[in-house]
This record gives structure tokens, sequence and C-alpha cells, in this order.
């Protein structure tokens, strides 16, 4: 290939990069009073994905059902099967009465690709972490749920080391000691069993909020 027609394929690469809208962040952090763990994704998936408008709102993903089997033992406690949705009021309620927060590492994107996957997101605006670890003064862990997700909070916080999945690491800021796990992704995209999934999340809930299992 000559270096024209090298630079002439480079250069529509980048148009069509450049030619993708950018995404703004569809909703508010969920931020409950007393917030002392905070999960962060990378961005939502496109709304046609949707089956409600909060976290983790495609029904394929298991993040619900995770939290299902954690702290019910049953994978279906959020899950609306008639309505292929979540039970949106109860798990409000619920991450309420734990003091767990839900955000994403970027505020803005573009989907270089159609799909719901992070490799596809190009980050145009990362979310201001450190402002939002400010105003959580009961914050003691952090959890992200993807690669991009922790590549993006690792640089925000100098973090050198990256935990492993189902592993954490702690790192300083500001005065105060955090710790940062890194969890398996709850898409189906990610191959592991719901079930496999959800028991490295057991472990870092019951480190973080103490003992799992309700009735």
């Amino acid at each position: 290939m000559s270096s024209m027609k090298r630079q002439t394929t480079v250069s529509s690469q980048q148009e069509g990069i450049s030619s993708q809208p950018v995404e703004t962040h569809p909703f508010e952090p969920f931020l409950p009073e007393g917030c002392r763990l905070l999960m962060l994704g990378s961005f939502p998936p496109s709304e046609k994905r949707w089956s409600m408008r909060f976290y983790y709102p495609n029904f394929t993903n298991d993040m619900w059902r995770i939290f299902g089997l954690c702290f019910f033992n049953d994978k279906h406690r959020f899950v609306d099967a008639t309505a292929k949705s979540f039970r949106l009021e109860p798990i409000k309620a619920f991450l309420t009465t734990c003091g767990i927060g839900l955000y994403d590492t970027a505020t803005a994107v573009r989907r270089l690709k159609n799909t719901a996957s992070d490799k596809d997101l190009e980050v145009v605006q990362p979310t201001d972490l450190q402002a939002m670890v400010r105003k959580l003064p009961q914050l003691t862990d952090i959890v992200t749920t993807g690669q991009k997700a922790t590549d993006v909070l690792c640089l925000c916080f100098g973090i050198a080391e990256q935990p492993k999945v189902g592993g954490f690491v702690t790192f300083s800021f500001e005065q105060r000691s955090l710790r940062l796990w890194r969890m398996p992704s709850s898409s189906r995209a990610y191959p592991m069993k719901v079930e496999r999934k959800a028991e490295f999340y057991d472990v870092m809930f019951k480190k973080v909020i103490g003992q799992t299992e309700q009735a």
C-alpha cells in the first residue's frame, strides 16, 4: 500500500470515529445517605437495550440476579419475569438500606460500533471521581465491574497496580484509605456462569457490608 493510500485510510478511520455522536450519561448518580460502597461500571448500554431506567438495565445483564443470589439466595429476587424487566423500587430500597451507590466512570462517550461492549466505547469525558469521593465521607470501598471502568478509575487516582478479578488493592486519597475491588463483569459476554460470578461478589459484599444472606 502506498504512503498516500495509508494516510487516506487512517484519515478515513479517524473521520469515522469522530463522526460518531457523543452520548451523555442518561442517569444521575445513585448515592444514598451514608454510602459506604460505590459500584462503578463504564457507561449504560444504548436505550434500545433497556428494560428499566436505572443502572444495569439490560435484561440479559446479570447484576441484579447476582444481588439476588448474594443477599437472598434467589437469583430471581429482583427479576420481573413477566415484564422481562427488574423490580426497580425494591432494588432502590435495598441499595439505600445497604448504603450502596451506583454510577459509571464516564459521563460522555462515543460508541465506535453498534454494540454494548466496553471495548467499543471511546471515553470522551471521564467522571470526576475525585469530586464524587469527596462528597461521600463514609465511603470505604469502590467496586469496578469491567476493565474499562478499572482503567479509568486507576488513572484518576494514580493506582499503579490493578487488583485481580475477585480481589482488591488499597489506595490513599487525601488522607483516606480506600479499597478498590475488581469484580467480574455482570455482562453475559463475560465467560462465567452467574452463580460463579456471585461467589466473587459475595466475598466482597461480606467484607464491606457484613453478613449477606437475608430472610
